[in-house]
C-alpha cells in the first residue's frame, strides 16, 4: 500500500472543504464566497511531555484538521461559529475581552488578539503606523480532527485561525510568527501551560516526515519517515479528557518543583531536561513521591528519545519503535497519564506481529494510542485491537489510518 501523493491528499481535502463552504453559506448567506484554509492535527510517536521540560520531540502532522472557511465583512466585527458547536459569538475588534470566555470560541478569539497586538507592535519597532485597520470577519469552523482525543485539535485550530488572518489581513506573516501566534493564544490567553511541541509541529509540518524538534534552543529539522514501507494508526479509546487540563497542569508544576529542587545540584542547567539522572538517584529520598516520579519520566524519555532518533536516521524502525513502547511504560508507571483503556490498546497492539511499536499520544488521561506499524500488518491490527477493547469494555475503538500532510495553507473548493 503506498502513501497517496500530495496532488491526491489535496484533492481530497478540497473536496472536503467544498462541503464546509456550502455549511458557510448557509451559516452567514451573502454574494460573495469564502476563503477556505486548514491546518493539520499531530500525534506526537516519541518525547512524551518533554516540551515544556525543555526536550526533545518527535512529532508529525497528519492529514485531518481544521477546516475554516472566512469571508471579510464591512465593520469590525467579528462573528465565529462552529459545526460542532450551537450559537455564535460575536465580539468587536475594538473591544475584544481581555479573558477567557469559557466557551470553544477563546481559542480563535486569543489568536485575534494576538495577532492585532503583533500588527500593532511590529509597525511600532518600524516606527510607522499599521497600515489600514483589519476588517471584520465571519468565520466557520469545522474539520475532520477529533476533539480532546490528544490529536492537538487546540493547536490545529489556532494555526488555521491564524492562516486565515494572515490571508484575509494581508499580514505576510512567516510560518515562525504563525506559531508563535498560534501558541501566545493557548498559553497566555486561554491559559494552558503548555510547551511548544503543538503549534511547531502543525506550523512546520511537511508530509513523509517526523519533526525533530529540541524545545530548550527550538532547533529543529525534518527527519525522513517511509511512508512506502511504514503506516501510522492512531486508535480512539473513546474517553475524552474532561480532566486532563487540571492534571495537565498538575503535572507542569511538579515538574517545575523537581527543577528548582534539583538545579542547585546541576550547576548550567537551565530546564529540568539538564539536570542528569545520577542527581536525581542522589537526591530522590528528599524529593516527594510523586515529584521523583515525573522527574524519573523525563529525564529517561529524554535519553529514550535520542536513542529513538539515532535509530530511525540508522534504518532501525524496529528500535524507534521499542522506544516507543518504553515510553508508554513510563508514562503509565512514572507520569500516571495512562488509563485502562490506553493500555489495553498499546499491549494489544504490540501483540500483532508487524507492529513495531505503540504510546499513549498527547496529553494522556484518555484519547488516544498512535502505533508504528508495517505495511500489510493493518487489518491484523485492526481485528486485534477491536476484539480486544470489546471484550475487556464492551465497545469497539476507533481506529485510523493516518499519513503526513502539506501543513496550514489556503485551500481552493473542488
Amino acid at each position: 500500500m503506498s502513501r497517496p501523493s500530495a496532488r491526491l491528499d489535496e484533492e481530497r481535502h478540497a473536496e472536503a472543504l467544498s462541503g464546509h463552504a456550502s455549511a458557510f453559506a448557509s451559516a452567514f448567506p451573502g454574494d460573495a464566497p469564502p476563503r477556505l484554509f486548514f491546518a493539520p492535527g499531530r500525534v506526537n510517536l516519541m518525547g512524551a511531555h518533554l516540551d515544556y521540560n525543555g526536550g526533545p520531540v518527535m512529532p508529525t502532522a497528519i492529514d485531518r484538521g481544521t477546516f475554516v472557511a472566512a469571508r471579510p465583512r464591512a465593520d469590525r466585527r467579528v462573528v465565529l461559529a462552529s459545526r460542532r458547536e450551537a450559537g455564535r459569538q460575536t465580539f468587536d475588534l475594538d473591544d475584544l475581552p481581555g479573558e477567557p470566555t469559557g466557551s470553544w470560541a477563546d481559542y480563535p478569539l486569543g489568536v485575534l488578539r494576538s495577532a492585532l497586538a503583533h500588527r500593532d507592535a511590529a509597525a511600532e519597532r518600524a516606527g510607522t503606523r499599521a497600515a489600514g485597520e483589519p476588517c471584520g470577519v465571519d468565520v466557520l469552523f469545522g474539520g475532520n480532527l477529533a476533539v480532546g482525543a490528544g490529536l492537538s485539535s487546540s493547536a490545529s485550530i489556532c494555526v488555521a485561525t491564524a492562516t486565515a488572518l494572515d490571508a484575509l489581513w494581508d499580514l505576510a506573516e512567516d510560518p515562525m510568527r504563525t506559531v508563535r501566534t498560534a501558541l501566545e493564544a493557548e498559553r497566555e490567553f486561554v491559559g494552558v501551560h503548555c510547551g511548544i511541541m503543538d503549534p511547531f509541529a502543525v506550523g512546520l509540518a511537511r508530509p513523509e516526515t517526523l519533526l525533530w524538534l529540541d524545545c530548550r534552543d527550538e532547533s529543529w529539522e525534518h527527519i525522513p519517515l517511509d511512508f512506502s514501507r511504514l503506516a501510522l494508526a492512531v486508535a480512539d479509546t473513546g474517553v475524552r479528557r474532561e480532566l486532563a487540563a487540571g492534571e495537565f497542569n498538575r503535572r507542569v508544576a511538579e515538574c517545575g518543583e523537581a527543577y528548582e529542587r534539583l538545579r542547585a545540584r546541576a550547576p548550567g542547567a537551565t530546564c529540568l531536561r539538564d539536570v542528569p539522572p545520577a542527581v536525581l538517584e542522589d537526591a530522590r529520598v528528599e524529593l516527594p513521591p510523586a515529584v521523583a516520579k515525573r522527574a524519573e519520566h523525563v529525564l529517561r524519555e529524554v535519553e529514550r528519545t535520542f536513542a529513538a532518533r539515532d535509530a530511525l536516521l540508522a534504518g532501525d524502525p524496529a528500535g524507534f519503535g521499542r522506544a516507543m513502547t518504553e515510553a508508554h511504560a513510563s508514562l503509565r508507571d512514572n507520569f500516571e497519564v495512562s488509563c485502562a483503556e490506553l493500555d489495553r490498546l498499546v499491549a494489544d497492539a504490540t501483540s500483532v506481529p508487524g507492529v513495531l511499536g505503540s504510546r499513549l499520544t498527547g496529553a494522556g488521561f484518555g484519547g488516544c494510542t498512535v502505533i508504528l506499524l508495517e505495511r500489510g500488518a493493518e487489518g491484523e491490527l485492526r481485528a486485534a485491537l477491536e476484539e480486544g477493547f470489546r471484550a475487556a469494555f464492551g465497545r469497539a475503538p476507533e481506529v485510523a489510518l493516518y499519513h503526513g500532510d502539506l501543513g496550514p495553507r489556503e485551500v481552493a473548493p473542488a
